[in-house]
């Protein structure tokens, strides 16, 4: 099965890991974008070991990496490019709770941009439910399919900027609906004067999402 590489923060009690939060950065980004986010959310989960991946292709303009190429942003092209990406994301997910000794559902999955449309498509699909999913500044791809293969009901914490112009607000109201209709709990903030980023608003709900999630 196809994996991805990672760097790694955690877990700030220097005991063996309990938890596994895995964050996936956007477009022409790489892992080093979101490490940063296990030394925030160090004492929400303490025991968490914090796993940044390095999505599996290069960035189409040479820098940085991407999950699926934007080039065609065609819906049918978008989501064929999710499914194409999504099994490095179980494959690792699988690989590094098998390595640590985890239990099947010890996990959660972050995701900015790009990365909160994999967190999001694939964290519904596992058949073992992550402890949350933390989508910042994203989108639902293949919301006309999440009835039918939706495996699990995780808990979904979805923050936005209301002055996103990169991916607008309007695709995680979208994504909030959905997940509502499909009986998923989901927790949306949308952040006035907020671009296409993760601000202290961001920061604190996430904390408060893994804690609660790993509670």
């Amino acid at each position: 099965m196809p994996t991805l590489d990672a760097i790694y923060f955690g877990p700030a009690s220097k005991a063996k890991p309990k938890q596994l939060v895995v964050l996936c950065h956007g477009l022409g980004a790489d892992a080093y974008d979101l490490i940063d986010l296990g030394h925030a959310w160090q004492h929400a989960c303490p025991d968490a070991l914090f796993a940044s991946v390095h999505a599996p292709f290069p960035h189409d303009s040479g820098f940085g990496r991407q999950w699926w190429s934007v080039a065609d942003r065609s819906p049918h092209i978008v989501e064929a490019g999710v499914r194409m990406a999504a099994p490095y994301l179980h494959g690792f997910i699988d690989a590094e709770l098998g390595r640590l000794e985890l239990p099947p559902g010890a996990y959660a999955i972050m995701g900015f941009s790009q990365g909160a449309m994999m967190s999001l498509f694939t964290g519904l699909r596992r058949p073992v439910a992550p402890r949350a999913i933390l989508s910042f500044s994203g989108a639902l791809i293949a919301s006309g399919s999440l009835a039918n293969e939706l495996a699990n009901k995780a808990p979904v914490l979805l923050m936005h900027g209301e002055a996103d112009d990169v991916v607008p607000a309007f695709r995680s109201r979208e994504a909030e609906a959905a997940l509502i209709a499909a009986d998923v709990p989901v927790d949306a903030h949308y952040v006035p004067g907020l671009g296409h980023g993760i601000d202290d608003t961001g920061i604190s709900h996430g904390a408060l999402a893994l804690q609660r999630g790993f509670s």
